[in-house]
């Protein structure tokens, strides 16, 4: 319907991917796009990795350009926040007072870093989720040499990785046992913790950070056991929240993330993607929340079709990469505390393991081994 209004909240990957999907889908809906930075939609991936070692600059991070822009023909509204929704009225409220009205919406407000409660804001601690977070953590490790990365998470190791590839000190204080246990499993989480070991990180796990220590700028890092991590630079990376505090009291049902069904749909017109949305995911018969990259394009992609008449359930195979120490690790599936792991190909680093539970193949896990690893994408994909 030419005279429909459709408002998208969120102006990351999720939410112009669902715009470019609607036009595609021929969709002549008047669009707003509404994002709380100021800037174009961009690339977030690189910020922990290419931009930090300075292999690419922001600059190359947009999507998409001014003519690019302009064939969508989108009412763009940059560098405003959403505050409120009321759904009886069928407006989105936002922070500059102006309320747009929408037949439907589209919620793809995405997530934010997760702070450590308690610690002191000082000079030369970092978070990383926009563009200005990765600049910023770029120029703290061009004048910093001992790096603390709170954190041991995916962004944790691949900042660690960046920096000590840039042949800075790199302390990594985790409150696990093992790096990036809670996405690969305590067993493929020893194996990424050697690897950092052997590039030279130093760790410091099962270890709890108490405060920070610096006055004007920060000079270390003081953990529980009264020891200290010495810093000039601090980077906290302990997962990030789904942003949905501009929801509540709305009435949409919310349980970290948007509860939504296998459509993406939230209650009647309304829809949420990326970060933000906790789906049903028909292919494993449960509600899930990602945050990866694949994940927020194929969700905007089954959106764009039921927004333009073909209802399509969004039962996507989970993916997420990381690149650290110049080579990629690749997750396809699920991993899940109790999974049964078995490495079927080892060579050096590089290797392939398999995450069984009850006999069935749930996920696949390769480092630096594309080729080895892609047949079990496969099997998973039909599975």
């Amino acid at each position: 319907m030419s005279n429909e209004h459709i408002a998208v909240v969120g102006a990351s990957l999720a939410g112009l991917r669902t715009v470019q999907g609607l036009r595609r889908k021929g969709s002549a809906a008047r669009i707003t796009l509404i994002g709380d930075e100021p800037v174009l939609p961009y690339d977030r991936p690189p910020l922990s990795k290419a931009i930090l070692l300075g292999t690419a600059d922001v600059a190359s991070l947009p999507f998409l350009d001014a003519d690019a822009l302009a064939a969508l023909d989108v009412d763009l509204r940059l560098g405003v926040r959403a505050v409120g929704l009321d759904l009886d009225r069928r407006m989105v409220e936002l922070a500059d007072g102006s309320a747009p009205a929408f037949d439907r919406l589209v919620v793809a407000t995405g997530s934010s870093p997760r702070l450590v409660p308690g610690l002191r804001s000082v000079a030369g601690v970092h978070v990383l989720r926009t563009a200005a977070d990765g600049a910023g953590i770029r120029a703290g490790l061009l004048a910093a040499r001992r790096v603390a990365v709170v954190g041991g998470g995916f962004i944790g190791a691949e900042i660690a990785s960046a920096a000590r590839q840039l042949g800075l000190e790199v302390t990594v204080v985790d409150t696990l046992p093992t790096l990036m246990t809670r996405g690969l499993g305590p067993e493929l989480g020893a194996r990424m913790t050697e690897l950092h070991r052997r590039n030279g990180v130093a760790l410091r796990l099962d270890a709890a950070v108490a405060d920070l220590v610096g006055d004007d700028r920060v000079t270390g890092v003081a953990l529980a056991d009264g020891s200290v991590v010495d810093a000039d630079l601090v980077v906290v990376g302990v997962g990030t929240a789904p942003n949905v505090d501009w929801l509540r009291g709305s009435g949409l049902r919310l349980d970290d993330g948007v509860l939504c069904d296998e459509y993406l749909r939230a209650a009647e017109g309304v829809y949420a993607v990326g970060d933000v949305a906790r789906w049903h995911n028909p292919r494993y018969g449960l509600p899930m929340r990602t945050e990866h990259w694949t994940s927020a394009g194929e969700q905007a992609t089954a959106l764009a079709a039921t927004l333009s008449g073909t209802p399509t359930p969004c039962a996507l195979l989970p993916y997420v990469w990381s690149d650290q120490f110049g080579r990629r690790l690749q997750i396809f599936g699920r991993i899940t505390p109790g999974d049964e792991i078995e490495i079927v190909y080892a060579e050096g680093d590089r290797f392939v393991a398999l995450a069984r539970r009850n006999g069935r193949l749930e996920g696949a896990v390769g480092y630096d081994a594309l080729k080895h690893v892609l047949p079990y994408r496969m099997q998973l994909a039909a599975g």
